[in-house]
C-alpha cells in the first residue's frame, strides 16, 4: 500500500530503540518501552495551504532523520509495519 500524506503532514518510520541502557542493562522484550522520539521520514505532503491559496513547502524531506514530540504524532499500521503521521509543527529538529 502506498501512503501519501496531505497538507503539512509527514509519514515517519520510527527508529528502533536501544535494547540496552546506558548503564549496560539489557531490556527484555516484555519490558514496557516508551514511545519513540526519533524516526526517518518516508513521505511528505505538498505543504501548508494559506488562506490566499498559496502552498508553503515543508522544511523537511524524504530520508531526513528527525526528532519529534513524544505524543504529537498519530500511530498507524500498514502491512504489519508501524508508522507515525505528524504535522510539520510536531517535528522539533533534523538529525544530521
Amino acid at each position: 500500500m502506498n501512503i501519501k500524506p496531505l497538507s503539512d503532514h509527514v509519514l515517519i518510520e520510527p527508529l528502533p530503540q536501544a535494547e540496552k541502557t546506558k548503564g549496560g542493562i539489557f531490556l527484555p522484550e516484555s519490558a514496557e518501552k516508551e514511545r519513540p522520539e526519533q524516526g526517518q521520514i518516508v513521505a511528505v505532503g505538498p505543504g501548508k495551504k494559506l488562506i490566499s491559496g498559496k502552498i508553503i513547502p515543508l522544511n523537511v524531506q524524504v530520508g531526513d532523520k528527525v526528532l519529534f514530540t513524544k505524543y504529537g504524532p498519530n500511530e498507524i499500521k500498514v502491512d504489519d509495519k508501524e508508522y507515525l503521521i505528524a504535522k510539520e509543527e510536531d517535528i522539533l529538529a533534523v538529525i544530521e
